[in-house]
């Protein structure tokens, strides 16, 4: 996970709280209805950042299921960036 990644991560999930709460949501369905809401701002923000810079922000590494050499190649590749 970049750092992109973990910023909208927390976008989201900070959306997500505060539409919750003002919206007073209770239950699976409401709840699940605020999720949507705070998730579809990080995709927004994410689409609006890769557009203005031309550039993906998605990461195709995820560090939980490499081992050994391969991580290593791919840590050694994020340093010549």
């Amino acid at each position: 996970m970049n750092d992109w990644e973990l910023i909208l991560t927390m976008i989201g999930e900070k959306a997500t709280t505060d539409i919750t709460i003002s919206k007073d949501s209770e239950g699976f369905v409401e709840c699940r209805d605020s999720a949507v809401e705070g998730g579809t701002i990080a995709k927004n923000t994410r689409k609006e950042i890769e557009q203005k810079t031309g550039k993906s922000i998605i990461s195709n590494g995820n560090y939980l299921h490499l081992t050994g050499k391969k991580a290593k190649q791919i840590k050694q590749q994020n340093k010549e960036k």
